[in-house]
Parts: structure tokens; sequence; C-alpha cells
């Protein structure tokens, strides 16, 4: 039997366990009751009271109920009149993450001017996500990931979330991404859905050098470069042994990239990303000196890009959803050509922040605000609904 008493038990042995019990059984006192059938399994677990509590447990039970009421919640200061809770997701230990320290205090700032209440939160507070009214990802994210289970429960709550989980599903498959691009007749490298079957015929269909990537790869990691028919076999018999389908595509040198921010159907911010020194990617994670893991880069006014690579960005996202993405783009024998989109864009300050400043956080959470307010407003009309069916 295990008590769990505000998420935390009387012997630190059981710290974990119960922890993972009380993000599954939200409530201040539980017991949990376990069988010995060749594993431990859960027989029962239920709501407690107080007088259920052994009196050897309560000194303990006092101080578990302190530190959870007079924990520190928020980034900002509790008496201060906000609208609206809103809880950052990050990942402290992350060594490259979507945005850096000085972004997320701007997106900090920008919340709190906007109407949020702001608090930073971890993995570890998942339990804690039906307590505010907006989420925001800011790590990087994958279907078998926590930030996606973050994403579903914020969803299945009726939370306002960037990014939403049907964005991290359709932007982490590169597979259903390149299948929604042939459909769209929306140009990208020549590519084929690579399985051990049609193996053999790349090197005929795609020539070399090609470019093959895993399904969820992100910020130039799980992509490699073939050169020749037996780098081409080398790469797939490691690649194969994670993924039964990766994509074939043609290789398009080119000096940078184009990145189109998009939030909401419309261009938020546009930068050149330049090609990592002697390297045909932008990040070269193999290079020994630091400074020269990345390329150069360029921010550019939106007005300044070529229309076709904003019309085409667009075009895109309007076929993924409402939330937040960056596209990659290059422009390949006289026309727009998506590389990738991705539902996790940088936005570090000083980089995607240079042209837009204080903007590019402001939409940000101006973006989140509308979308509580919208949802408010839609359940008051569906209340005003149902009232006015019930009196007629």
């Amino acid at each position: 039997m295990l008590s769990i008493y505000f998420g935390q038990n009387v012997s630190p042995q059981y710290l974990e366990l119960s922890q993972e019990l009380y993000k599954l059984f939200q409530a201040p006192l539980l017991r949990a009751k376990f069988v010995f059938k060749q594993k431990w399994l859960i027989q029962s677990i239920r709501p407690i009271c107080v007088d259920e509590i052994p009196e050897t447990h309560m000194e303990m039970v006092n101080k578990f109920a302190r530190e959870y009421f007079t924990k520190n919640r928020y980034a900002s200061a509790p008496d201060e009149d906000y609208l609206y809770d809103l809880a950052i997701l990050t990942n402290p230990d992350e060594k490259e993450p979507p945005s850096n320290k000085e972004a997320i205090q701007n997106f900090i700032k920008a919340a709190e001017e906007t109407g949020f209440r702001v608090e930073m939160i971890t993995k570890k507070d998942y339990a804690r996500v039906g307590e505010f009214d907006a989420l925001f990802i800011r790590e990087t994210t994958n279907v078998n990931h926590y930030t996606y289970s973050f994403a579903r429960r914020a969803q299945s709550l009726g939370i306002a979330v960037i990014d939403d989980p049907d964005s991290i599903l359709r932007c982490s498959n590169k597979v259903y991404l390149q299948e929604l691009m042939q459909a769209a007749k929306i140009h990208s490298p020549k590519t084929i859905i690579a399985h051990s079957e049609n193996r053999h015929t790349l090197a005929k269909e795609i020539g070399f050098p090609m470019v093959i990537k895993s399904p969820d790869s992100s910020f130039s990691m799980g992509v490699k470069k073939a050169s020749n028919k037996e780098e081409l076999d080398k790469i797939l018999d490691q690649m194969f042994e994670h993924s039964d389908l990766l994509i074939a595509q043609e290789f398009t040198p080119t000096d940078f990239d184009w990145r189109i921010g998009v939030l909401d159907g419309k261009p938020l911010y546009a930068c050149k990303y330049y090609m990592a020194k002697d390297h045909w990617q932008i990040y070269n994670w193999e290079s020994k000196d630091k400074d020269e893991i990345c390329g150069m880069f360029d921010c550019l006014p939106i007005e300044s890009v070529p229309h076709g690579i904003v019309k085409t960005a667009l075009k895109i996202c309007s076929m993924i959803g409402n939330g937040l993405y960056g596209v990659d783009l290059k422009e390949w024998k006289g026309e727009p050509i998506v590389v990738e989109v991705n539902d996790n864009p940088s936005i570090d300050a000083g980089i995607e922040d240079q042209v837009g400043k204080k903007k590019i956080y402001t939409a940000v959470m101006r973006s989140l605000r509308h979308r509580i307010e919208d949802r408010l407003n839609a359940a008051q009309q569906k209340i005003l609904q149902h009232e006015r069916e019930f009196y007629l």
C-alpha cells in the first residue's frame, strides 16, 4: 500500500513512483494498493480523507502541504493584474533549443504586456498543465517525446497551445510532408520514399550526390549525403535499422536556404541561413571548431523576399494548420522549392528578431491570447444556444 500526499511520499525511495501516479490521478491525498503477480500491479487507487492518514504521517503531510501551497509558481509577481496564466515549456539542458535565453526573456516580457502571468515549466510539470490557460512549447518537439504529450494534454483540456499536437505530428513526419507537397503540386527536390524493396533503384532514379533523411530529422541531424553507390548502401543499412521508410532526395546545392516564419497563416519573419564553412548543410555537427558548426545568416524584411518564396511558404503551411511554422526553401533553377516545414522554428534573439524586434514576440503572445478568447467566445455562444433551445 502506498500513500501519496500532494504528489509525495513519506519515504524518499517512493518519491518518483508517487509523482508518476499523481500525474495520472490528481488528488491531494491518494492511496494505492498493489498486488504481486509475477510483477507488481496496481490493484486500486482512490482519494482518501484526512481521517485516514496515520498519525505518524501527519507531520510530513503538513510539510508537503506547505511546500505545495507556498510554491512560487509564477515568473511574474502574483499580485499583478493579469488576465490569463501562461506556461512556457523549456529544457534548460537542451544544447540547441529553439530559442536562446534572451529570446525567452523577450517572450516573457511580451506575454506579461499581453495580459499573461508567466511560469517557466519543465517535463516534470506535466501534471500541472491544466492549471494554465495557454502553453507555449520552446524546446525541440517530436512525436516520440514528452513535448508531444504536453501538447496533446493541453489540447484535450481546451488549453491554447503552440505547438499544437497536429502540427507536431505532421511536421515531424517527412514522409507525410513529401506526399502532401506532391498532392498539392508544390515544388520540392526530386524525392522518393525509400524502403527495403526500392533501395536498389534509388541511384538510377535520383543520381548522385543524393541526400537521405530520416522521417523525423531536424536541425540537419538524421540527414546524410551519399556521393556514390558504396556510401549510399552504407547509409541505408544504418538508417533502415531505425526506420522502415526514409526520404531519398535530389541534392540541390545552394549558398543559402530561405527560412520563412509563419504564424496564423501570415509571414512572421524571413531569414537567409548560409551553409556552414566547407559544408553542404547549415549545421555541421562534425566540426571541431564550435564557431564553425553553424553558418552565417541574414534577416530581411518580408517585402524584400521574392514573392514566390513567401507565397509558397504560406501555401504549404495552409495545408498543415494555423500554428507557428518555419518553412525552409531554396531557389533552384529559377523557382522556389520547399525543403521542409518545421513546427518548432528557431526564434533566437539577435537572429530571427533582427528586423521585427519586439513585434515577433508580441505576435506570438497575441496569437495565444486570441486562441483563448476565441474558445471562450465559442463556449459562450454554445451556452446561449442551449438556453434559446431550452426556452423554445
